[in-house]
């Protein structure tokens, strides 16, 4: 973590996006365990409810907002960076993530956020390619290179936790939150030296 980092009278926040809403989603377990393991001064909060969204329309974005949209946008505002993990379906984004994201294409919350990818699976790299194609078209920050895939496809929950709580595999979580928590932290002139 960097100095500045290290000197945080509050932990670093973190939001972390399932692209999948179903209840026994290798991808939110995945997050679930990070969150687990995250290191001392990080905090992770999973959002796992984009089942909740209302489907996309710019007839919606009149105040007041959906309580779930602004509920999302809220906590999309207050974190300090954002990391997604998501299958693939048919090839591409699933509906759900798609949904949450135009969700925040007309809105401030995300420009200036960070946001890394994480994956759980060996497979899905047309997804993988559609999320750094979409990403830097709605934030400033993306991390393209800030990345962590683990092979858990088809595990469920209880296997993921498993896996994740093996001393390789939290070191690795626990190397690249504070590879993002740093890349977060730095001053935003040295992004794009």
């Amino acid at each position: 973590m960097t100095q500045q980092n290290a000197q945080r009278s509050v932990p670093f926040s973190i939001l972390a996006i399932s692209g999948s809403a179903r209840r026994q989603s290798t991808n939110t377990a995945l997050l679930r365990s990070v969150r687990d393991v995250a290191p001392h001064g990080i905090n992770v909060t999973v959002f796992d409810a984009l089942g909740t969204l209302p489907v996309f329309s710019p007839d919606l974005e009149a105040d007041p907002l959906p309580p779930t949209v602004a509920a999302f946008k809220a906590a999309v505002a207050a974190c300090d960076g954002i990391i997604i993990s998501s299958p693939e379906y048919v090839r591409t984004l699933p509906g759900g993530l798609k949904n949450a994201i135009d969700w925040l294409v007309s809105g401030d919350q995300i420009i200036d956020k960070p946001v890394a990818l994480l994956h759980a699976s060996h497979r899905g790299d047309d997804m993988l390619a559609t999320l750094r194609l979409v990403l830097p078209t709605i934030t400033s920050r993306f991390e393209p290179d800030i990345f962590e895939r683990f092979e858990l496809m088809k595990a469920s929950p209880d296997e993921v936790a498993q896996v994740m709580r093996e001393p390789e595999q939290k070191a690795r979580v626990q190397a690249y939150l504070t590879a993002f928590a740093a890349a977060c932290d730095a001053p935003k002139d040295e992004l794009f030296c």
